[in-house]
């Protein structure tokens, strides 16, 4: 029961990444190198956001929310920004267009993050022999941070590689992906301030991954249109 446990939930965690993969036209163009160096860059990234964090923040003596703390913190998470800025201008990548490369590097840098992030707590944790939810959770939050992710990605492609965009959309493009970037504050703000459970901050994970997908596809539709 328990091994079963521990393969439900890790089909939960990593398998829509490997689906995405296979179920687009990401597998047809061979772009798994492209996922790879991104996931790269993204462990990159981490291990400097690890350092600055631990440079610059105090280790809190409770749980409690601290809005310095927490401020620092979304700052710091912006080097994830910088980090997707040079997986998708500097790397080398195949010819692929436009649309394959924010989706490559957004599925890549996705994954890197659940394989960091819920590996390790879903080989120690979901093989204990009590059933807990907690790890069926990180599983439907990972599907949340693929979708961010993505999202955070295309927003990205019109932000430094689309030239000819609307200049009426430049400040939501950039509104956008500020929000994203927050993510993870906004999160640590619902659970340590508020007091949210698990289950209601996965649901609004999912729910605002929902929201920004269908507003960053928007807003990269009416980026693809011609200019009249």
């Amino acid at each position: 029961m328990t091994v079963f446990h521990f393969f439900n939930c890790a089909i939960l965690t990593f398998g829509p990444h490997a689906v995405y993969y296979s179920a687009t036209p990401l597998s047809e163009y061979d772009t798994i190198g492209t996922s790879v160096k991104a996931a790269i860059v993204y462990l990159g990234t981490t291990l400097v956001k690890l350092i600055c964090l631990a440079t610059f923040l105090k280790v809190p003596e409770n749980d409690s929310f601290d809005p310095y703390q927490e401020l620092l913190k979304a700052l710091i998470g912006f080097i994830d920004v910088a980090g997707l800025y040079f997986a998708l201008t500097q790397l080398i990548h195949r010819n692929i267009s436009q649309n394959h490369k924010f989706q490559a590097v957004g599925l890549g840098w996705a994954f890197a993050d659940s394989v960091l992030h819920r590996l390790a707590p879903l080989w120690v944790g979901a093989r204990g022999l009590e059933f807990t939810w907690e790890y069926i959770f990180q599983g439907i939050e990972a599907n949340a941070n693929l979708v961010l992710n993505l999202s955070l990605a295309a927003l990205g492609s019109l932000m430094w590689l689309r030239k000819n965009k609307p200049k009426t959309l430049i400040p939501i493009i950039y509104a956008c992906a500020g929000v994203l970037a927050t993510m993870p504050s906004i999160t640590s703000y619902l659970r340590r301030a508020l007091g949210w459970h698990p289950p209601k901050v996965v649901a609004f994970e999912l729910a605002s991954s929902l929201v920004m997908a269908f507003i960053s596809w928007q807003l990269f539709a009416a980026c693809q249109r011609p200019s009249i």
